[in-house]
C-alpha cells in the first residue's frame, strides 16, 4: 500500500551461482520494509537483498508461474490464499521449512504436509467509509454486506475488479463466503441495481474515487464507501500531516474477509541458500514487528507486537469471512466468471 524500499533487480540478481551473494525477492508492488531491518539481515546473513517489483499481486503471481522454469529471482513474497492454489498447482515454489515456522499461529499456516509456502502476514479486506460524509448526510454508515444493498447506500460503493486485483477478489470470495454457493448471485445483482461502480485496481478505487482518504480528497472522490483493508484507517493518521486524534475514515466490520499472505522458494532458484535464509528472515521477531508500519498488515508469529495506532484505529475484525483454500481452488476461477458476465456486462 505505502512506502519502497530499494526496488531495482541488479544484473546479477539472480543469475550467479549457487552461492551467489545477492538473494533476489519478487514481490507485488505493496513489498516495503525499513532500511535497517533489511541492512540487519544484510549483515548477519552476508547476503545482499535485491527486489524485484512486479505489479499487483495477481499480475506478480501469473508472471512469476510464465517464467517458473527460468525465475527471476530466488523468493517470491506476495501469493495469497485467494491465489495460493494456482501457485502450488503450477509448481511455483520447492518445499523447505522455514525457521520459526513453529512459532506462526495455527490458523495462518498451509500446505503443512509439503512446507511450500511460508506465511507472513495477515490483513482483513473490508469495506472503509467516510466519516465526515456519513455524518454530514446524518445517516449511519453500513455494518454488514446485506446494509450495502439497502436504498439508503445507492451510488456511494466503489470496488475493485475481481479478475485483476486482490482486494477486488476477496470482497467476491467474502461475500461467497457469506451467502454461499446459491446465494452470491443475487447479492450481486442487488449490488449492481445498488450502484456499486467498480475501477480496475485498489489504487484507483482508495486515491481517487474513495471521498474519505487523503489522496480521494485531493480527486475530489464522490464514493463515500471504498472496499479496502482494516488497516487503511490507521494509515490515515499515519501519514497524515499534522495527525488527527481519531481516523477520518472507519471500517464496514460485517464486510471483512481475512487474507493471508505467503512467500516461498521458487523452484529453479539459483541461489537457494540465500533465498532460505531470507524466508527465515520473514519469521524473524525484527521484520514481524517492522511489517506493519510498512505493508499496513499484522504479523503471523506469536508474541510479534503491533503499532499501538493499529490497536487504535485499525483492530483486526473478530468474525471475518474465511473460505477454506480448497474451495477457493475448486471454485475462484467459475466464481470470476460468473462476476464479470454479471456485474461487468
Amino acid at each position: 500500500m505505502v512506502g519502497t524500499l530499494a526496488a531495482c533487480g541488479s544484473s546479477d540478481g539472480g543469475q550467479g551461482s549457487g552461492d551467489s551473494k545477492t538473494v533476489t525477492l519478487v514481490s507485488h508492488d505493496s513489498w516495503a520494509a525499513s532500511k535497517g531491518v533489511i541492512a540487519a539481515f544484510e549483515k548477519q546473513s552476508g547476503y545482499k537483498v535485491d527486489v524485484l517489483k512486479d505489479g499487483d499481486a495477481g499480475q506478480a503471481v501469473n508472471k512469476a508461474i510464465l517464467t517458473k522454469d527460468n525465475p527471476q529471482g530466488d523468493v517470491f513474497f506476495g501469493v495469497d490464499n485467494t491465489l495460493l492454489s494456482r501457485a502450488l498447482d503450477n509448481g511455483l515454489f520447492q518445499p523447505y521449512e522455514a525457521k520459526g515456522s513453529e512459532q506462526i499461529k495455527a490458523e495462518y499456516r498451509a500446505d503443512q504436509d509439503q512446507h511450500r509456502v511460508t506465511p507472513v502476514d495477515t490483513g482483513d479486506i473490508c469495506v472503509n467509509y467516510d466519516k465526515k460524509y456519513f455524518a454530514d448526510h446524518k445517516l449511519e454508515p453500513p455494518k454488514s454486506f446485506d446494509d450495502l444493498v439497502e436504498p439508503q447506500y445507492k451510488n456511494l460503493l466503489v470496488t475493485e475488479n475481481a479478475s485483476a486485483s486482490s482486494p477486488g477478489l476477496g470482497f467476491l470470495l467474502g461475500t461467497a463466503a457469506k451467502y454461499g454457493d446459491d446465494g452470491w448471485e443475487s447479492y450481486w445483482k442487488k449490488l449492481k441495481a445498488n450502484g456499486v461502480k467498480v475501477v480496475d485496481g485498489w489504487e484507483q478505487a482508495y486515491n481517487e474515487e474513495f471521498s474519505g482518504s487523503a489522496g480521494g480528497k485531493k480527486a475530489k472522490g464522490e464514493r463515500p464507501l471504498v472496499v479496502s483493508y482494516a488497516s487503511s484507517p490507521p494509515a490515515e493518521v499515519i501519514f497524515a500531516d499534522p495527525k488527527p486524534g481519531t481516523a477520518p475514515t472507519g471500517v464496514a466490520e460485517g464486510t471483512c474477509f481475512r487474507q493471508v499472505e505467503y512467500a516461498g522458494l521458487l523452484s529453479n532458484a539459483k541461489n537457494t541458500k540465500g533465498g532460505k535464509a531470507f524466508l527465515d528472515f520473514l519469521l524473524s521477531k525484527k521484520f514481524q514487528e517492522d511489517m506493519p508500519l510498512n505493508m499496513f498488515v499484522y504479523p503471523v508469529r506469536e508474541g510479534a507486537q503491533v503499532p499501538p495506532e493499529f490497536v487504535k484505529f485499525g483492530p483486526q475484525a473478530k468474525d471475518p469471512e474465511t473460505l477454506d483454500p480448497a474451495k477457493i481452488a475448486d471454485h475462484r476461477d467459475q466464481w470470476v466468471k460468473s462476476w464479470t458476465s454479471l456485474v461487468l456486462k
